[in-house]
């Protein structure tokens, strides 16, 4: 059997990202088989991806950090033969693991100056473009069809039971509308302001009647109080109660999910639930969910540079454009 290895990125929405690229994969030779190489913090996107054979997590600073934890991490990769290799991340360190680990045919961009390492280098696009044709384009280049831009997030079954369970623990009754904010992000200007967050729950709290969950990592339950602290009803806080799929399962059972530009999002647009992404300092043509139908982006053009990387900005405008009216309006669309 023809063995792939695939060498992902570092951040939940990437990844998710890649999982076109991984479906491509697995069209073009349905017998292959494919494992992927993806941080700790990135495996609950594709565990329970069909198309993945395999998932192998690198922990590059953490369980992998010594000189002889990485030798013994490439022993075990040189073990298992993998025939090729797909490098998605653009790291000089990354697509030495595949040369490291004796693959015969290395695949990725030519980047940081490692074409030496590769055995068939990909000019980079000149020009920008989304992050899914990104990855796909690499394959095209292959000359593998790659159609289908649609991501993909699965859970199991016992993922939506531990979801059930939990908001039954908070107190919700079956019938009960919700609709969940996630108001953390991987970094401070990419978030909607907690007064905003506040407003809105008020608002739909007052013409919907909905009961409001508030969701996120552990390091986000200070921000989800505070919302909290300011919102007339109280709210369901699941904030670093759930994983990933869990998450989804939470997700699943609500109205709409609001949320800024985070990993949480995507997986609530691959999914297929109904989700108003609060756009700020981030392109959305370029790091946007794609293809959804349920997916409504707001996002202001206030001037600014977009996408914009000035993390020193003190008033965050470009999130501040976006109202919490507007916001409700969207989500009572989504309702009715």
């Amino acid at each position: 059997m023809k063995k792939i290895l695939v060498i992902n990125v570092n951040w939940l929405g990437d990844v998710l990202f890649s999982t076109p690229t991984l479906k491509a994969l697995r069209a073009n030779e349905p017998d292959v088989y494919i494992a992927c190489i993806v941080v700790s913090r990135c495996e609950e996107v594709l565990k329970s991806n069909p198309v993945i054979n395999e998932i192998i997590v690198y922990d590059e600073y953490g369980k992998h950090r010594s000189f002889g934890a990485k030798f013994r991490f490439i022993r075990m990769l040189r073990k298992k033969k993998f025939d090729v290799v797909y490098v998605l991340h653009p790291s000089l360190k990354r697509a030495m693991i595949g040369y490291l680990a004796g693959i015969p045919e290395r695949i990725g961009y030519d980047t940081k100056n490692r074409s030496f390492l590769l055995t068939r280098p990909i000019p980079a696009p000149d020009q920008q473009m989304h992050k899914i044709d990104y990855f796909l384009n690499l394959l095209k280049n292959c000359g593998i069809k790659t159609d289908d831009r649609k991501c993909d997030f699965f859970i199991s079954s016992e993922d939506e039971e531990k979801a059930q369970a939990l908001l039954e623990s908070k107190g919700l009754k079956d019938g009960e509308k919700t609709v969940l904010i996630n108001p953390g992000g991987n970094w401070l200007l990419k978030r909607w302001p907690v007064e905003y967050f506040a407003k809105l729950a008020n608002i739909l709290n007052e013409k919907q009647k909905v009961k409001i969950i508030i969701a996120g990592a552990k390091k986000d339950y200070d921000l989800a109080k505070e919302i909290a602290d300011k919102m007339i009803r109280e709210p369901i806080i699941v904030t670093g109660q759930t994983n990933l799929p869990e998450l989804a399962a939470v997700m699943k059972r609500a109205a709409c999910v609001v949320s800024a530009d985070s990993g949480p999002m995507h997986i609530a647009s691959a999914f297929g639930v109904n989700t108003v992404a609060v756009f700020g300092p981030t392109a959305a043509d370029l790091t946007g969910p794609i293809g959804n139908a349920k997916t409504v982006i707001l996002q202001k053009d206030i001037g600014c540079e977009i996408p914009c990387y000035q993390l020193s900005c003190v008033d965050n405008k470009c999130m501040k454009a976006v109202s919490p009216e507007e916001v409700a309006d969207t989500v009572n669309k989504f309702m009715e």
